[in-house]
């Protein structure tokens, strides 16, 4: 079935995939000054943000795009196990395989004993799922300058993950992500459903329809997506009941809007 809302609906599916990366004015400055930093002397970069505004995005593209010139792993999955963490370190960086446990002071002793042509870059999305105690293994190994790590971090309302102390010396260089303005969320809309060719739907995103969806979901990228996928499943849902007529297309009705913030947990029905 090829339906312009079935395609529509597929744009927003929530996933990351550095295809679907929207350049939008603030974020590609943002983008470009994260690659600037790991040309830095740093010792470690946090990208921080509250969650859906593009961490992950951020560490899958910056990985496709460095990848050729540059040593650089992505762990998007947190690895919780300390042996295991240093396992997998000692195996994409150095080459080397280990079987049985692997402590931090042995993975010191191989970190010490090899010599690299360049500083490798780790990725780790979710860092926040890591111990303390792990946490602190990382940042000691940042300090040997023999390994570049670039982290996000979830930014609560209750606490300022930036203001926490075992940062301060170790971190030179923060990035923080924000939810989108409503300028921003209808570029990000429009350009999302143009780079598939849905140019229909594009165009009934006005002014008005954007203000309403950026009043339910802040500017945050997560929510929207999952609103507007719920937002197109409603209108193929009609298309598929041949009950269109009963919904204009060249606009977007309030209370579909609503209907899908409601499916969605934006609205408590």
């Amino acid at each position: 079935m090829n339906s312009i809302y079935l395609n529509s609906k597929n744009v927003f599916i929530d996933t990351v995939n550095s295809q679907d990366y929207i350049q939008l004015d603030r974020i590609s400055t943002i983008y470009q000054s994260l690659k600037d930093s790991i040309k830095k002397p740093l010792k470690m970069i946090l990208l921080y943000g509250k969650p859906g505004t593009g961490k992950s995005m951020f560490l899958t593209k910056l990985y496709n795009d460095l990848s050729a010139s540059q040593d650089i792993y992505l762990y998007e999955t947190p690895i919780l196990d300390e042996s295991e963490f240093y396992k997998l370190l000692a195996q994409d960086i150095f080459g080397t395989k280990y079987s049985g446990e692997l402590n931090f002071t042995q993975f010191m002793k191989v970190v010490n004993s090899k010599k690299l042509e360049s500083t490798p870059v780790v990725l780790l999305d979710e860092a926040q799922l890591y111990s303390e105690a792990l946490m602190e293994k990382i940042r000691l190994l940042s300090d040997t300058r023999t390994i570049k790590f670039i982290i996000t971090l979830h930014k609560t309302q209750e606490e300022d993950l930036i203001a926490k102390e075992h940062f301060k010396t170790r971190i030179w260089e923060t990035i923080e992500l924000e939810n989108s303005s409503k300028s921003e969320l209808k570029i990000y809309i429009q350009k999302k459903l143009m780079k598939a060719n849905c140019f229909d739907t594009a165009n009934i995103f006005t002014e008005k329809t954007v203000h309403k969806i950026h009043k339910l979901t802040a500017g945050n990228y997560r929510d929207t997506n999952k609103l507007l996928y719920t937002l197109f499943d409603l209108y193929l849902s009609y298309e598929e009941r041949n009950r269109l007529d009963k919904i204009p297309t060249n606009k977007i009705p309030t209370k579909l809007i609503e209907m899908a913030a409601i499916h969605t947990g934006l609205i408590n029905a």
